[in-house]
């Protein structure tokens, strides 16, 4: 320790040996004088000015690595706001190329120029399709500059060239559509609005004097489907807003006029129901077909379905009363409506069975022959009517060999007998079908008690207790979830009567079971 303190106290002398022998060189020179001491002032105040006015030049020299981030810097936030290049010097080209001055073998500066050159590309190309032929020069020139890839530049240039040959064409083509706008015609062929409204936009698409027109002509389509909707015209109005969609299926007017189309549709479902309901058949088929020609509406095909099997058990109750020409008018409606309906097909084969019944009287037969043949045709409806086959199998059901019979001899007590006896058997077998909830058998039964007696007054009670057990086991049904028992039961009851009041409700549950 005491060494430690000796070895200080030297240092310290000698240390200040120094400092003296310093003070007596200065003084000896004579820099302790006041005119040494403004020389010194005057020399830091020189260097201070120097290094103010050199400051950067100096820092560049002395550390160019900050300069070239800063410049890097600066040019990725001039490339981001869109600033090219600029005389001024502050442009993403003019930063870069400052950088690449410095270091033009750093990759990140190489990388920054061929992203300006990108983006000169991307300039050339927006200002083409705006039709700013000028813009789209002056950011190629800037691409070629940059040296971007010389196919793009050619690709985008050959571009340019033929829409400015094609500019004249474009004044002619907007001056066509205007002309035609006027005169209201819209869309009726090439040579109308909107069809040259589109040749425009395809060559250029932001040519705004197009799109304001081609809206215009387009809004006055939409307002004459919606007149057509007001009018009834349904198909027509629906046409008007496909060739709207078909333009420009964004339209800010084209939802409202679909959804006023839509409650149209819904009506005339609606008023079909109704017409149906009523025994309408003719006024339920066209508003059916007003909707079913628009759209793909279960609703309303299946509606078609109901109106062409009454149709066809019409066209069976006129051929029993032998009025041939109303079953054939009948049925030709029935297959216009339902041309795939198995219940159509066999009312046809009926009528056709009726019509060869009544064509087999001959009167110039032997009176031997006719009642060989009555004979027959009364024992073969016995037992027909033994095996309770009252209208199946065709030609050889109760009911054919019926027809025949009478077609034979009309006025034969024993036709007139059979009629009597079949008759009330056919209602009986309807009644005990019932009860036994045999609803199909029993629907058999009540159409050869409809085809035996036409004119029967308890028909009409009869469908009408029907059609409510083909409801209410339809509806217990569509409470278990079987719905397309449920829709098969719909259909029964409506094909039997139509007028049933609890139709309609059965009706929209099962719709909303379907949705």
């Amino acid at each position: 320790m005491e060494n430690w303190r000796q070895r200080g106290q030297q240092g310290l002398e000698t240390l200040g040996d120094k400092l003296r022998l310093y003070g007596r060189w200065w003084v000896a020179r004579g820099w302790n004088s006041p005119r040494a001491w403004r020389a010194i002032a005057i020399g830091v105040l020189a260097l201070s000015i120097v290094l103010a006015l050199f400051r950067q030049p100096l820092a560049d020299w002395l550390w160019p690595e900050s300069r070239i981030q800063m410049l890097l810097d600066a040019g990725n936030t001039a490339l981001a706001q869109g600033r090219l290049s600029a005389e001024d010097g502050s442009g993403a080209r003019e930063l870069f190329e400052a950088a690449a001055a410095l270091d033009p073998d750093r990759s990140d500066v190489r990388q920054a120029l061929a992203r300006t050159a990108q983006a000169a590309l991307q300039r050339a190309r927006q200002a083409l399709a705006k039709g700013d032929y000028a813009g789209c020069e002056q950011a190629l020139q800037l691409a070629r500059r940059l040296q971007a890839p010389s196919a793009d530049i050619d690709r985008i240039n050959q571009e340019l060239h033929g829409l400015q040959r094609g500019q004249g064409s474009v004044e002619d083509l907007l001056l066509q559509a205007e002309a035609a706008q006027a005169q209201g015609r819209l869309d009726d062929g090439d040579d109308s609005a909107l069809p040259l409204y589109q040749q425009v936009l395809a060559i250029q698409p932001d040519r705004m004097q197009a799109l304001e027109g081609r809206d215009e002509a387009l809004a006055d389509l939409l307002m004459q489907a919606n007149r057509a909707v007001e009018n009834g015209q349904l198909q027509a109005a629906a046409e008007g807003l496909r060739r709207v969609e078909r333009y420009d299926a964004g339209h800010a007017e084209l939802p409202a006029a679909k959804a006023l189309l839509n409650a149209a549709l819904e009506q005339h479902r609606l008023q079909g129901e109704r017409a149906l309901a009523r025994g309408r058949l003719d006024a339920a088929a066209d508003a059916f077909e007003q909707v079913v020609a628009v759209a793909e509406d279960p609703a309303a095909r299946q509606g078609l379905e109901r109106v062409a099997h009454l149709q066809a058990q019409e066209a069976t109750r006129l051929a029993g009363d032998f009025q041939f020409e109303q079953a054939a008018h009948a049925l030709q409606q029935a297959r216009r409506l339902a041309p795939d309906s198995a219940e159509v097909a066999a009312a046809t084969q009926t009528v056709e069975r009726i019509r060869n019944a009544r064509r087999s009287m001959d009167t110039g037969l032997p009176a031997g022959e006719r009642e060989r043949r009555l004979k027959t045709l009364l024992k073969q409806l016995q037992d027909a009517e033994a095996r309770e086959q009252w209208l199946l199998p065709p030609g050889s059901s109760a009911y054919d060999r019926f027809k025949a019979a009478q077609a034979l001899a009309p006025q034969d007590p024993r036709v007139k007998r059979a009629a009597a006896r079949i008759q009330p058997a056919a209602r009986a077998c309807m009644e005990d079908n019932l009860r036994a909830n045999r609803l199909r058998a029993a629907r058999t039964c009540l159409d050869a008690w409809q085809a035996l007696a036409p004119g029967d007054s308890s028909l009409a009670t009869a469908r009408r207790r029907l059609a409510q057990r083909w409801i209410a086991v339809g509806s217990e049904r569509l409470g278990s979830g079987d719905i397309a028992f449920a829709q098969q039961a719909l259909l029964q009851a409506q094909e039997i009567d139509a007028a049933t009041p609890e139709i309609t409700g059965f009706s929209e549950r099962v719709r909303n079971a379907l949705r």
